[in-house]
């Protein structure tokens, strides 16, 4: 008996330095991820910070925008699970938080798994891996239709060297608006019946789409606030760092980010981030200095904020947590 309860004790005290030493390591990968962007930022321009210059104000409302973003695409997700067994807002505003976050150093979509993680861990919720997987997919699909309009303005505001990438997003907002539309009817199509895994995947989206209308229309409202804030957010910090306000500019960079993050190989990690909204700036004609700072600002405001809001839905959840086991005995 001694032996099974020190075997219990001693299997536990693993398992929690386990994840301590997991949490130091992704702590200090970022920390040294945020370190070389400063660095950079210092040799590349003249300012040793890359919000030395900037409006302080306007980096706040910045910042508060750039959180709005992620509470509304919280929400979103929320709205693509199935009502019975849906996770509460604070699990998920942790989970997108916690994924927005660690997308900033992970490259490949790494952040898929952090975001199915953090929310299996946390208590109360009662969803196989199957089905947050594929809630996730839903909300990708969701996501680009949401985004739709703010391309279809940015393809028509840009000029004729950035329309290519442009329309790939459209068109992949428009391919990704037919699956959703064809998803009653998916498992019919012969290519799909030919493939027993394509097949079954199919069904499984049937089975979603035909109780989840509503739901979609509701999260793509949520998810087009989320990109019209992360947009708005982006303009008022060109705006903080000597850049003239111009939503349509933030809205071609934000567009144009968007058609990189197509291609998974380019997606996450700080310094590709960086390094590819900093071109894309330079190549819209701003100057090299505010090009750089923004690509970097723009990191550590995301970066930042993500961590706040995942810190806030852990440490709502953990409340929720702890009022449903005091509540539990009283109502026994």
């Amino acid at each position: 008996m001694a032996g099974r309860v020190l075997s219990s004790v001693g299997s536990r005290a693993y398992v929690v330095a386990r994840e301590r030493g997991r949490l130091l390591v992704g702590c200090a990968f970022t920390a040294l991820t945020l370190v070389g962007c400063l660095l950079v930022s210092r040799h590349l321009t003249r300012t040793s910070w890359p919000l030395q210059r900037a409006h302080v104000g306007l980096v706040v409302l910045a910042g508060g925008l750039y959180l709005a973003s992620f509470i509304l695409r919280a929400l979103g997700w929320q709205k693509l699970f199935p009502a019975r067994s849906r996770p509460d807002r604070a699990r998920c505003l942790a989970a997108c938080g916690a994924a927005a976050a660690s997308g900033a150093v992970l490259p490949f979509r790494l952040d898929y798994l952090v975001k199915i993680g953090t929310l299996r861990r946390l208590g109360g919720v009662r969803l196989t891996l199957e089905a947050i997987a594929l809630s996730i997919v839903t909300l990708g699909l969701v996501d680009a239709v949401a985004i739709l309009p703010l391309s279809i303005s940015a393809t028509a505001t840009s000029s004729a060297s950035f329309r290519p990438p442009l329309i790939l997003v459209v068109l992949f907002g428009v391919g990704a608006c037919g699956v959703l539309a064809a998803g009653p009817r998916l498992s019919r199509l012969p290519y799909l019946r030919r493939h027993a895994r394509l097949h079954r995947a199919a069904g499984r989206l049937e089975r979603r789409s035909a109780s989840t209308t509503r739901s979609a229309i509701a999260a793509g409202c949520f998810l087009l606030g989320c990109w019209t804030a992360r947009a708005l957010g982006s303009a008022v910090l060109l705006a903080a760092l000597g850049v003239a306000f111009s939503p349509p500019l933030a809205l071609v960079v934000l567009c144009l980010g968007a058609a990189a993050s197509l291609l998974p190989i380019t997606s996450g990690g700080g310094i590709v981030n960086v390094g590819m909204t900093a071109s894309i700036l330079l190549a819209l004609g701003i100057g090299k200095d505010q090009a750089i700072n923004f690509g970097l600002a723009s990191g550590l405001l995301l970066c930042g904020t993500a961590l706040l809001a995942a810190l806030v839905g852990v440490a709502l959840s953990l409340t929720l947590s702890l009022r449903a086991q005091t509540l539990a005995p009283a109502d026994a």
